[in-house]
Parts: structure tokens; C-alpha cells; sequence
């Protein structure tokens, strides 16, 4: 049953992200610009879809989540996956709209290795480092059922440090007015108040694990 959750989510969530792209294309068709709008608009919303997935992520993990009863934990999990699953895909439109737009200055090498892009390379550079680090997220939360806990739980935090990669990425390469630089400060420090309430609130199980010895 468990399962078959995962599947369902993954499914509604690609549909869901096919059906957004969709309308996002149709709606900017002819327009010259539509490549750069359509880049810049999948790198936001994927950002955002991100900091939903963090943030879910903390709640998961949060030693009073049994304090709420509503969505159960089932529900969250999967919800969890769809985001996930809504996030790669509009990483994976923005990478593939900017590295075929032959003005943004990214290119397919800009778009993978380091400070191979001419358009702000050390904004991309870490966009770049963020996106892997993300996989390896990703890749260790898939493997969650079939490793114990201690080995895949570790690896798994590198989704904050992929976050933040991605938050200096978005504020170097694409906060350029000052809605997107508002955006870019409130979403940052909703995650530090979430993560800070969830190491906070360590369970002192979790506090013995890190005595020495």
C-alpha cells in the first residue's frame, strides 16, 4: 500500500508539472524573450518548490511532529515525494530552456561544469554544486527502505547544504529586483526558523547519540 502511495504521488505530481509547463509555454508563445522567461520562472519556482521540500523535510524529522495529527505521516511522506518530484522537474526545465537559449550565455557546458558559463559563472557554479548535492539527496532518500537508518540519514542532510548552495545561487544570478531579493530573504529565514525549532527541540535520544565515547 505504501507503495502504490509513492507511485500515485510520483504520477500526479509529473502530470501536475507537465500540465504547469504547458501553460507556462503556450502562454509566452512568439514572445522572443520566452527561453529567458521561461528559464528564469522554472529556476524560482523549482527554488520554491525546493524550500516546500526542505521544509517538510524538518517536519518530518521534528522530534514534536506527533503533536500534529493532520496530514498523517503516510500522507506527509508522500507529499514529500511529490515535491521532490515537482522540484527535479522544474530544475531539469530550467537547465534544459537556459542551455539551449543561445543569449543567456550558459550553454550545455556552462550548464554542468563549473565556471564554464560567460552569464554570471559563480552564481551558476554554485547552482551547479547545488543541483548534485540535491541528487545525492535525493538518490539516499530512494535508497531509505533498503539501508538502515545510520547509513542513509547522514547523507540525506546534504539537502540543507544543497538549499543554501541554491539560495546564494538564486540571489547572484537572478536577484535582480527587489521582489525577488524580498522572496529570496523571506523564504531563507522561514527555513532557518524551521530548522533552528527542529534542532532545538532534539529529543534527548538524539542528544546521548552525540556524547562521546
Amino acid at each position: 500500500m505504501r507503495t502504490l502511495g509513492l507511485v500515485a504521488a510520483v504520477t500526479v505530481s509529473g502530470a501536475l508539472s507537465g500540465i504547469v509547463i504547458g501553460v507556462a509555454f503556450r502562454s509566452v508563445s512568439g514572445n522572443r524573450m520566452a527561453p529567458w522567461i521561461i528559464g528564469r520562472a522554472a529556476g524560482v519556482s523549482a527554488y520554491l518548490l525546493l524550500v516546500a521540500l526542505v521544509l517538510l523535510g524538518l517536519l518530518l524529522s521534528h522530534p514534536w511532529r506527533s503533536r500534529v495529527s493532520r496530514p498523517s505521516p503516510a500522507v506527509r511522506i508522500r507529499l514529500h515525494v511529490a515535491f521532490a518530484v515537482f522540484t527535479l522537474v522544474f530544475i531539469g526545465l530550467h537547465i534544459v530552456v537556459l542551455a539551449t537559449d543561445r543569449f543567456a550565455g550558459v550553454g550545455w557546458w556552462g550548464a554542468f561544469v563549473p565556471m564554464g558559463a560567460s552569464y554570471r559563472p559563480v552564481a551558476v557554479t554554485l547552482g551547479i554544486v547545488g543541483l548534485w548535492s540535491g541528487l545525492l539527496a535525493g538518490v539516499t532518500a530512494a535508497l531509505a527502505g533498503h539501508l538502515p537508518a545510520r547509513a542513509w540519514w547522514p547523507i540525506h542532510k546534504v539537502a540543507a547544504v544543497a538549499l543554501v548552495l541554491v539560495w546564494v545561487h538564486g540571489v547572484l544570478g537572478g536577484g535582480d529586483t527587489a521582489a525577488l531579493r524580498w522572496l529570496y530573504l523571506l523564504t531563507g529565514g522561514l527555513v532557518v526558523v524551521a530548522a533552528l525549532s527542529r534542532y532545538a527541540a532534539r529529543t534527548p535520544a538524539e542528544h546521548v547519540a552525540e556524547l562521546p565515547g
